[in-house]
């Protein structure tokens, strides 16, 4: 009696490893994505601690800009996001955001881009996380819209 595999057999196992590492690399690409999340969410942590110290010092958020809170809105290859300031009231609440690089930020850059942000109340030191795609679509990595 011959012992082994047959041609047949391999070629079956060959096929279902190939579609079992097609379908593990599409989930892998976005728990990697939603990994760096993590990046942004501490960046604009600390962007939110100097935000309330501007406002505790000023009494207001007028006049406060990137520089105040330690970031400028370039890409950089040491960085996955740019981050800045975004839609402000002027006085109580603004939004501290991380938008994607998908150029000149480390690769691999995205092809959409998104923007992953932090309504930021100074009055109350409460915030609201919130996300959207460049096209304004919704619900990227489950956080709202806002």
């Amino acid at each position: 009696m011959r012992q082994g595999f047959t041609l047949i057999e391999l070629i079956v196992v060959i096929i279902i490893v190939g579609i079992l590492a097609a379908v593990g690399m599409t989930q892998y690409s976005s728990i990697v994505e939603k990994a760096r999340t993590v990046e942004a969410k501490v960046r604009i942590g600390a962007m939110r601690q100097l935000t309330y110290q501007y406002y505790l010092e000023n009494g207001t958020l007028a006049g406060l800009q990137n520089s105040n809170v330690g970031v400028d809105d370039n890409c950089y290859s040491t960085d996955f996001y740019s981050y800045g300031l975004g839609a402000t009231d002027g006085s109580t609440w603004v939004d501290l955001y991380a938008h994607r690089c998908s150029s000149g930020g480390k690769t691999p850059n995205v092809s959409t881009r998104y923007y992953y942000y932090l309504r930021f109340y100074a009055n109350t030191g409460a915030g609201t996380w919130a996300c959207h795609y460049d096209d304004s679509s919704s619900g990227c990595f489950g956080a709202p819209f806002l």
